[in-house]
């Protein structure tokens, strides 16, 4: 050991520039772990709004498209349908769609902001089957209701506005997405007028 003085300005000079270094470095260090947090860019496109052009949309006919992984149909409803989505309200379990499965610009009858176009999510909401639709033959399913969906796991049933009928095991009506116009013939599913 040497008994030489200790040069206390050398000393905090060696301290300070070690505690900048490592300052430095935890920084470094902190930058890529806290960015890795953040959703990879496949993440964001699948959960993004998506669109859909309606413009060569027959009557009756129904078109799918892809939204965070989920099918979202689009079926554009002849006036047949429209007026019969009346007829049969007293064999659905939520009529008046009051459990929150649409925005609410879609509560009501026709459960669309456009009577003609319905959009929904084509997952039962029983356990996540995929019904199927029957545009003209759904009266084997419901007597006395043409159209609508069915989900041939278990039996669920839906008219042609996503309402769930009484007596089958989905608890709820289809869900209706957030969606808006872009113009008459393209709809933005994921967003709608309301969002931030």
């Amino acid at each position: 050991m040497s008994n030489a003085p200790v040069d206390q300005g050398r000393r905090r000079f060696l301290t300070i520039a070690t505690s900048v270094v490592g300052g430095v470095g935890a920084v470094g260090a902190a930058v890529p772990f806290i960015a890795s947090w953040n959703p990879s860019e496949k993440a964001k496109q699948a959960g993004a709004a998506v669109s859909a052009d309606i413009s060569k949309l027959e009557p009756g006919q129904l078109i799918r498209v892809e939204w965070r992984g989920k099918p979202v149909w689009i079926v554009k409803r002849p006036q047949a349908m429209l007026d019969a989505l009346a007829n049969h309200e007293d064999k659905l379990r939520d009529p008046e769609s009051a459990v929150a499965q649409q925005p609410a610009y879609a509560q009501n009858r026709y459960r669309s902001k456009k009577p003609e176009i319905f959009v929904a999510v084509g997952i039962c909401t029983h356990l996540g089957c995929s019904p199927t639709y029957l545009p003209s033959d759904f009266s084997a399913q419901v007597e006395g209701v043409t159209s609508g969906f069915f989900c041939p796991c278990h039996g669920s049933k839906f008219d042609m506005a996503g309402r769930v009928f009484q007596s089958v095991p989905a608890p709820s009506n289809l869900m209706v997405p957030p969606y808006m116009y872009i113009d008459d013939n393209t709809i933005l599913i994921g967003e709608d007028e309301g969002a931030a």
